[in-house]
C-alpha cells in the first residue's frame, strides 16, 4: 500500500482540546477540580493499616488526575511552542502551571506520607502496587530530602511566578530573536532554525557569519540572559542545598534519575579522559578539508561543496525505511505521529526553536516538533524525534507516573534511531565521497551528543558553584571560554566570540543537569549497537524490552536485563572504543580532497 503524502505543516492538538475556547477544556479544569476535592478525602484514611484495597483506590485517583493535569498543561505548552509570542497563549499557559502548582499542593498529603511510612507497612502496600511500584519506591529515596507539608506547599507556589516565570520569559525573548546575514549578495532575516542550516553548510564565509550573527544577538542581551540564568541557580542552591540538603546542585537531578552521584562522575571524567578522540577527528577533518586547523566555526562543515537536499516525503521515507529495516513496529509507531498530524515541521516566526517531542499521556500518540528545512540534518533530526515518539508508544502499556524513561534512558530510541539512519543511507549510498561525508557526519552527531553535552554539564557544575560564590555573568563567560579551550586543546582556532555562546543553551535553563543524559544516552547506545552487529535478530527483543519498560524501574535495573553495567567503569570505555573502531575506519579511507569536493572554496 502506498504511503500518504505527508507535509510538514502544522499538527493538529485536537486529540487534546479545540482552543482555549473550547468547553471540553473548561469541563476538563472543572473535572480535574472535583477530582482532587474527592481525593482530599482520603486523608483521614491513610495509616499503616490501610486496606489495600484502599490503597489501591488513592493510586488509581492519584494516576487520573495526574493524567487530566498533563492534558491541562501539556495544551498550554503546545500552544505556546507553536507561537511563543502569541500573549493567549502566553497567559493560558501561566495559567495552567498556577492549576498545576495548586492541585499538587492539594495532593502533597499523599506523597507526604507515603515517604515517611515506616518500612515494614511500606513493603506490605508495595507488594499490591503492580506497574507504581517502582514510582513509590522512587519517591521514598526523596524522604531524606523532603520538608514540611507548609514549606513544599510555598516551594511548589513559589515555582510558578519563580523559576518557572523566568524560564517562560527567556523562551518568550530569545524565540522573537531574528537573525541578519548575507546570503547570495542579499541581506536575509531569519528565525534561528532558518539559520541553522548556514551553520551546518558548505560555505566557510557563510558559516562564520552564521555564528557570528547568532552570537551577536544573544550577546547583545548577555547581561539580561545571564542574569536570569543565576536566579535560576540561585534558586536551585537555596531550595536544594540550603533547605533539602542535598550534597551538591549535580546530586539533585542525578537523584530524580536514581543514577549514583560516582556513575555520573565517572561518566563526565571518561568524557574528558578521552577528549583527544574528538581532537583527533577535528585534526584529520582539516587536513580533509584542506586546511592546518579548523576554526570552532568549521567544526560540523561537510566535506562536500554540495549538500543534497530532501523533500519531506523522500525524509519520511528514508526514516521509516530504516525503521523497518530493524522492527516493523518501529516504523509503524512512526507513522503514526504523522497519520494523525502530530507532527509540526512548519517554519514561522515565533515557533520555539529546536525540536522535541511531547508525550501527554500513555492513552494519546506523542506530539512532535521541528522546523523542516530539506537538509541531511532535518532528516536525522526527523528520526530523533520519533525515535522518542516510538519510546513512549511502547511504554504506553504502564501508567501516566512510569511511562516516561528516566532522563538517562529517555535518549536511547532517538539515538539508536539516527543510529539506524545512516547505516540505512550507507547501504543505498555508493559514491565514496558521499559516504565519507555520512561517516563523518555521524562522527559529527557523537561528538555533539557526547562531548559537547558533557562539558555543558561540567560548565553547569562550575557555574552552580561560582555564582553561588559571587560571580558575575562575566565571570560565567570567562568560565565557559577556558571550559571550551579544555575541550578543544590545540585542534582548533577558537574565537573569543564563543565565550557567550552558553547563555544561548535553552536545557541549562529549563532543566539543569538534564545534557549529561545526551552523552549517557548516546554511549548506551554505542554499546547496544556493538550487541546488535554481534548478535542481529537475537538482540532485537531485548532492545524492545529496554523501551517497553518505560520509567517502570530503575534505568540500573533496565539495563541489568540488556547486560549492562552501569557501575563498571569499562562501560562507558567502551562506548568510547566503539567510537575509535568509527575513527579508525574513517582514517583507513584515506581519500584525498580534490578541487571542488571540499568545503574549501572562500576561505
Amino acid at each position: 500500500m502506498a504511503m500518504p503524502a505527508y507535509q510538514p505543516g502544522r499538527w493538529d492538538l485536537g486529540d487534546l482540546f479545540g482552543g482555549f475556547e473550547d468547553p471540553a477544556l473548561a469541563l476538563a479544569r472543572s473535572r480535574v477540580d472535583e477530582r482532587v476535592a474527592a481525593f482530599e478525602g482520603y486523608r483521614g484514611r491513610l495509616s499503616e493499616t490501610m486496606d489495600p484495597e484502599v490503597f489501591r483506590e488513592v493510586l488509581e485517583a492519584y494516576s487520573e488526575i495526574a493524567a487530566e493535569v498533563n492534558r491541562i498543561t501539556g495544551f498550554a505548552s503546545l500552544k505556546f511552542s507553536e507561537d511563543t509570542q502569541d500573549r493567549l497563549a502566553q497567559a493560558r499557559t501561566a495559567d495552567a502551571h498556577q492549576l498545576a502548582a495548586e492541585l499538587d499542593n492539594r495532593t502533597l498529603f499523599f506523597r507526604l506520607w507515603w515517604k515517611a511510612l515506616a518500612s515494614g507497612p511500606a513493603d506490605r502496600l508495595l507488594s499490591i502496587a503492580g506497574d507504581l511500584r517502582y514510582w513509590l519506591e522512587a519517591l521514598r529515596l526523596q524522604s531524606p530530602y523532603t520538608l514540611s507539608e507548609p514549606e513544599e506547599k510555598i516551594i511548589n507556589l513559589k515555582d510558578v511566578t519563580g523559576a518557572q516565570a523566568l524560564i517562560t520569559l527567556y523562551d518568550t525573548l530569545t524565540n522573537r530573536y531574528t537573525f541578519r546575514v548575507r546570503v547570495d549578495g542579499v541581506e536575509r532575516e531569519l528565525t534561528r532554525g532558518e539559520l541553522d542550516p548556514f551553520i551546518r553548510g558548505p560555505d566557510p564565509d557563510l558559516r562564520a557569519a552564521a555564528y557570528q550573527e547568532v552570537h551577536r544577538v544573544f550577546g547583545r542581551d548577555e547581561g539580561v540572559l545571564g542574569q536570569m540564568y543565576q536566579a535560576l541557580a540561585r534558586d536551585w542552591h537555596s531550595e536544594n542545598i540550603g533547605m533539602r540538603k542535598f550534597s551538591s546542585p549535580i546530586a539533585v537531578r542525578n537523584l530524580a534519575n536514581d543514577i549514583p552521584d560516582d556513575v555520573i562522575d565517572a561518566l563526565l571524567e571518561s568524557c574528558r579522559a578521552n577528549g583527544d578522540v574528538f581532537r583527533r577527528y577535528f585534526r584529520l577533518k582539516a587536513r580533509w578539508l584542506g586546511w592546518d586547523r579548523l576554526r570552532r566555526y568549521d567544526i560540523y562543515a561537510p566535506l562536500l561543496s554540495s549538500q543534497p537536499t530532501f523533500a519531506f516525503g523522500e525524509a519520511v521515507r528514508i526514516v521509516l525505511d530504516s525503521f523497518e529495516s530493524f522492527h516493523p513496529r518501529l516504523a509503524e509507531l512512526a507513522e503514526r505521529v504523522l497519520r494523525e498530524r502530530h507532527y509540526d515541521g512548519e517554519v514561522r516566526k515565533g515557533k520555539r526553536s529546536g525540536a522535541f517531542c511531547a508525550t501527554i499521556t500513555p492513552g494519546l500518540t506523542p506530539w512532535v516538533l521541528q522546523s523542516y528545512e530539506g537538509k541531511g540534518r532535518n532528516v536525522g533530526t526527523l528520526a530523533h524525534e520519533l525515535g522518542h515518539a516510538v519510546h513512549s508508544q511502547l511504554a504506553s502499556g504502564h501508567n501516566v507516573l512510569t511511562q516516561h524513561p528516566a532522563l538517562p534512558l529517555a535518549e536511547t530510541a532517538s539515538t539508536f534511531g539516527e543510529r539506524l539512519l545512516v547505516d540505512r543511507l550507507l547501504q543505498t549510498v555508493q559514491d565514496p565521497a558521499l559516504r565519507r561525508d555520512l561517516l563523518m557526519g555521524r562522527m559529527d552527531d557523537s561528538y555533539a551528543t557526547i562531548q559537547r553535552q558533557a562539558f555543558f554539564a561540567l560548565f553547569e557544575r562550575e557555574a552552580h558553584e561560582m555564582t553561588r560564590a559571587g560571580a558575575t555573568v562575566s565571570d560565567l563567560s570567562e568560565a565557559y571560554l577556558a571550559n571550551l579551550r579544555e575541550q578543544f586543546g590545540d585542534s582548533l582556532e577558537l574565537s573569543d566570540e564563543f565565550r557567550v555562546e552558553w547563555v544561548s543553551i535553552p536545557h541549562i535553563y529549563h532543566t539543569p543537569f538534564y545534557v549529561y543524559a545526551y552523552a549517557f544516552g548516546q554511549l548506551l547506545v554505542l554499546a547496544l549497537y556493538h550487541q546488535f552487529r554481534q548478535e542481529g535478530a537475537a538482540f532485537k527483543p531485548r532492545y524492545l524490552r529496554i523501551l517497553q519498560a518505560g520509567g517502570s524501574d530503575s534505568p540500573e535495573k533496565i539495563l541489568k536485563s540488556a547486560g549492562l553495567d552501569i557501575r563498571d567503569h569499562g562501560f562507558w570505555q567502551g562506548g568510547f572504543d566503539v567510537l575509535q573502531a568509527d575513527l579508525k575506519e574513517l582514517e583507513s579511507l584515506a581519500v584525498e580532497a580534490t578541487p571542488g569536493d571540499g568545503a574549501t572554496e572562500g576561505r
